[in-house]
């Protein structure tokens, strides 16, 4: 089982990225997914989950509106696109699958 994240990078506030994590090794298409942060010196924060067929998306009140997950079945990939970027959004993000495996994140920073 493995999954990677990639796409992160230093970006102004106001600005967008979008984070890719490129799952194998399990079903992809059975899971949901989730994209879950942590902050310098903060604890892990959850983001987003998306059901498995991806026609269900869940945010945290600090990305609502601001942050859209999807998922492509036939790539077994998962993505999170970010606009309006703040800097509280500063953090390793991370994805996860359902059954408890994670990757090894991807950092995001915003910083004028």
């Amino acid at each position: 089982v493995q999954l990677v994240e990639s796409g992160g990078g230093l970006v102004q506030p106001g600005g967008s990225l979008r984070l890719s994590c490129a799952a194998s090794g399990f079903a992809f298409r059975d899971y949901y997914m989730s994209w879950v942060r942590q902050a310098p010196g903060k604890g892990l924060e959850w983001v987003s989950e998306i059901n498995s067929g991806g026609g269900s998306t869940y945010y945290a009140d600090s990305v609502k509106g601001r942050f859209t997950a999807s998922r492509d079945n036939a790539k077994n990939t998962l993505y999170l696109q970010m606009n309006s970027l703040k800097p509280e959004d500063t953090a390793l993000y991370y994805c996860a699958a359902s059954h408890g495996s994670w990757g090894q994140g991807t950092q995001v920073t915003v910083s004028s």
